[in-house]
């Protein structure tokens, strides 16, 4: 789908605006295609939300322009032309010209094209919308203009070439020009911000390298603006204008692209039928027979039009497609290296609490891919560096297949080991519509949770002492009672059931592992009242009431951040073992080591200060 927007994006405008300049000279329409186009792209950091309310009127100007002089013409010359709308003039028209009407599919193809570009858009307008506007509008007008031009060459064979602006009274030629023009370069429009948002959500989903997105709306969340796209787009424009100069090899190669994506679709919904739907396995293949027979005719005819332009959207779906599949493999072959050699939390733990290195005063947020298990990274920086923060938080940033992420259910908060090792990991949840702004405090937000975290944490562990303790016999209650008194800053749940498996109260079934922790989102959760063990005794508080160990926590938090936070970010660089294949070692050390060279960096996408990042490298051989 984004290929075929890029596609539609460098064609679709040349072919609007050279269509409808198609009398005057061949030179002056290349240049003023060539102004329009610089002028098309050089707009588009502005946005199109300060004009795009004078899309809709120009439009249904447009589209009801061509519906009125389709009608003129049916009147004026063929009033028999809606017999055209009879399916078996298809089989007269075959049994007419044989091969010659075969190979004719290949322009007729271009009366469909554009209009399955308004599903591009569905990041702007609803589904609904769009079913609405096409069925009731764009289809019955354009099956107007088109019997109407039928209906013009019926008497005029010898305009074939140009029946719409040849059949057109000369009263109004120039104004439906200008009109037409106008309707190219909005048409162009939507389909260079339709493109940006595939790009950005295909980039959200590790499908694309990292590139800057700039939010053109306040309001409307899918309007976007990616410069080095945008660029791109205008490049290969200017460059198909200059160079083809004809609008039927121009057509050629938006025809060809357009039934790539018709049968593309075809055989993913397929899978959609099957996979998400869950429907019958016969009912997804008569669904492809009968439309893929259909879409394979089309590709049939506009194959021999590839050394007559076709052969544009094929070199460029290669080149994207190519780098689209690099970055995929490299992202994935450097997870995987980071899952193959990631550190058992049972290896950290066994360190001790102080990892057996100098624990500075601050917060250490150190991100990684990984969502389970101590990144590589971390042990290769506590190998070489002597000194660790006193609070260290392992970041994941994931971007989920939705579109937005609640702020409430941002981060999923858990604690690796005890409230001695003070750390965490967190996994920042963020949708394919979602962005670092600038003005999001990412840190405050972060550290936020962390400490309602420990406040929930605490309220959760109370409790579930009060339910053990409600069960408990006089008997049990009384030896619990004259246990000595724990200390304060281990009077966690942990050590409470290692008492009290040790006097018999409690069976190894219920035993609890060190490494492991409570995961949940740091979100709304009522509890009704709380306990806390204080001294043998089970003594209940209010439910804003915390103990003095999470009170204690939550001060040490405050005093770590007020000490400065650290952005620990890894640098890595990714190279093929020694042993790999000719063709690896192309695709990882060449094409991808250059991708992750331009794309944007990490730090730049994540909005981490420069001034608290702290990089360390590290080679993965994958």
């Amino acid at each position: 789908m984004m290929l075929h927007l890029l596609h539609s994006a460098v064609l679709s405008a040349v072919v609007g605006i050279k269509a409808a300049s198609s009398n005057l000279d061949t030179n002056l329409v290349t240049v003023i295609s060539c102004l329009i186009l610089v002028i098309l792209f050089s707009l588009q950091r502005f946005g199109t939300d300060r004009i795009s309310f004078l899309f809709a009127p120009i439009f249904l100007t447009w589209f009801l322009s061509l519906a009125l002089i389709g009608c003129y013409n049916i009147i004026k010359w063929e009033k028999s032309i809606f017999l055209a709308l009879n399916p078996l003039e298809i089989v007269y028209f075959f049994r007419r010209n044989g091969r010659q009407g075969w190979e004719h599919l290949g322009g007729i193809v271009l009366c469909m094209t554009g209009t399955e570009a308004m599903f591009a858009d569905l990041g702007h307008f609803s589904f609904r919308s769009i079913q609405i506007a096409f069925t009731s509008l764009v289809y019955p007008c354009l099956i107007l203009t088109y019997l109407g031009q039928s209906a013009y060459l019926v008497e005029h064979m010898e305009h074939v070439n140009d029946p719409f602006y040849a059949s057109l009274p000369r009263r109004i030629y120039w104004p439906i020009f200008v009109l037409a023009t106008i309707s190219a370069m909005i048409a162009s429009q939507a389909i260079i911000t339709a493109t940006f948002s595939i790009v950005k959500q295909s980039a959200a989903l590790g499908c694309f390298p990292r590139v800057k997105v700039v939010h053109t709306s306040n309001n409307i969340v899918g309007q976007v603006y990616i410069p080095e796209i945008n660029w791109i787009l205008m490049v290969l424009c200017l460059s198909v204008t200059a160079g083809f100069r004809d609008t039927d090899e121009i057509g050629n190669a938006y025809g060809i692209a357009v039934v790539m994506v018709m049968i593309v679709t075809t055989l993913l919904m397929t899978l959609v039928i099957v996979i998400i739907w869950r429907k019958h396995f016969l009912l997804a293949l008569l669904f492809l027979i009968v439309f893929a027979s259909i879409e394979g005719v089309y590709i049939s005819a506009v194959l021999f039009k590839t050394t007559q332009g076709g052969w544009v959207p094929l070199v460029i779906a290669a080149v994207f497609g190519t780098v689209m599949y690099t970055w995929h493999y490299g992202t994935s072959k450097r997870y995987e290296y980071e899952m193959q050699h990631k550190v058992s939390v049972g290896w950290l733990l066994g360190l001790g609490p102080s990892l057996g290195l100098v624990r500075v005063p601050g917060i250490g947020l150190m991100y990684t891919d990984l969502a389970h298990g101590v990144p590589p990274l971390f042990s290769h920086f506590i190998t070489n560096l002597p000194a660790i923060h006193s609070t260290v938080v392992f970041v994941c940033v994931k971007y989920l297949p939705v579109n937005t992420v609640p702020q409430a259910e941002r981060f999923l908060v858990r604690r690796i080991g005890t409230r001695a090792y003070s750390m965490y990991r967190c996994a920042a949840r963020y949708g394919y519509k979602d962005i670092h702004k600038k003005d999001d405090d990412f840190e405050q937000l972060l550290i936020r949770s962390l400490i309602k975290f420990v406040e929930i944490e605490s309220k959760r562990e109370t409790s579930d002492l009060e339910s053990m303790a409600a069960s408990w016999t006089p008997e049990e209650q009384q030896s619990v009672a004259s246990l000595p008194a724990m200390p304060t800053e281990s009077s966690n749940r942990l050590n409470l059931l290692r008492l009290l498996r040790l006097h018999g109260l409690m069976g190894e079934g219920n035993s609890i592992d060190e490494g492991c922790c409570t995961e949940y989102p740091v979100s709304d959760i009522n509890l009704a009242t709380t306990s806390t063990y204080q001294e043998g005794s089970i003594q209940t508080q209010s439910v804003n009431g915390t103990s003095s160990d999470s009170q204690d926590e939550v001060a040490f938090l405050n005093s770590c951040k007020e000490s400065g936070v650290v952005y620990i970010l890894g640098n890595n660089v990714v190279k093929a073992r020694k042993d790999a294949s000719l063709f690896k070692k192309v695709v990882i050390n060449y094409i991808y080591t250059f991708l992750r060279r331009i794309s944007r960096d990490s730090h730049v996408v994540l909005n981490i200060p420069h001034e608290c990042l702290l990089h360390v490298g590290m080679v993965y051989y994958v």
